[in-house]
This record gives structure tokens, C-alpha cells and sequence, in this order.
């Protein structure tokens, strides 16, 4: 759950500096931020956290299984909104993260500004698929401790 919590904050971050940062005078603001991402970029902090947090997502519905129907059905609803954040991350972000920090040329203003407009607002959408998985992480443990006192 600790690791969930962090994806979504960082998540909410990249929406609330980063991305904000990206669009703010495009294409300048895109020349920066591929300066800025040749050593490393956030997908680097992702890559590692978002994979942890769904084989500890997993491996909490494996050990409370046997808790009740009620746990198990929120931890496996959790379990599958951490593996659609992860997928829309790969289906929907990545494609949108090359165009932007790779492939595109910065003359090409409209396709970067409409690229980077769709990528943050579906961050938003990412954030509360996170903070679902999140809440309902957080109702299977409240329910594990009121079922164990």
C-alpha cells in the first residue's frame, strides 16, 4: 500500500510541475525537458515502483485470500487497477513520451501541443486509477484488522 501511495504522489507530481513545465512554451519547454531527460528521466522511477507495487499488490491477495470474500474481492479489484495504470502507462504515456522527448521535431508545435494535452490530462485519469487500487488496498486492510481484534 506504502508503494501505491508513492506512485500516486509522484504521479500527481509529474501532473502538477512536470507537465506543466513540459507545456508552458512549446517547443521551448520541450527542448528543455529533452536536455534535461538525456541522463535519466521519471520513467526511470516508474519502471521500478510501478512493477514492486503490482507483485506486492499479488502477493497481498495470495497471503489474505483465505481472509473472506469481501478482502479478497478489494485486494483483487486493487491488484487489477495497478496492472491498468501499468498498462495505460505502456499503451497510452510511452507512445506519447517518445513523440514528445524523441521523435518529433520542435517545429512541429501543434503535434507537441496537442500531444502534451492529451498526455496530461489522461494523467489525471492514471492518478485515480491509482488512487482506486489505493483506496481499495487501504478498505482490505482496515477490514483485515477489524476481523483479527
Amino acid at each position: 500500500m506504502f508503494v501505491a501511495a508513492g506512485l500516486l504522489l509522484a504521479n500527481v507530481y509529474t501532473s502538477l510541475v512536470d507537465a506543466r513545465s513540459w507545456g508552458s512554451d512549446i517547443p521551448n519547454s520541450i527542448a528543455a525537458s529533452r536536455e534535461y531527460f538525456k541522463t535519466v528521466n521519471p520513467g526511470n522511477f516508474f519502471r521500478i515502483f510501478s512493477p514492486l507495487n503490482q507483485v506486492l499488490g499479488l502477493l497481498a491477495l495470495i497471503l489474505f485470500w483465505k481472509s473472506g470474500s469481501d478482502i479478497r474481492l478489494c485486494l483483487g479489484i486493487a491488484f487489477l487497477l495497478y496492472v491498468v495504470g501499468d498498462v495505460m502507462t505502456f499503451a497510452y504515456f510511452y507512445p506519447r513520451n517518445d513523440f514528445m522527448f524523441k521523435d518529433a521535431a520542435l517545429t512541429d508545435v501543434e503535434g507537441l501541443t496537442k500531444v502534451w494535452s492529451e498526455w496530461s490530462a489522461m494523467n489525471w485519469v492514471r492518478s485515480l486509477v491509482l488512487l482506486a487500487g489505493l483506496a481499495l488496498s487501504a478498505l482490505s486492510m482496515h477490514k483485515i484488522y477489524s476481523t483479527s481484534v
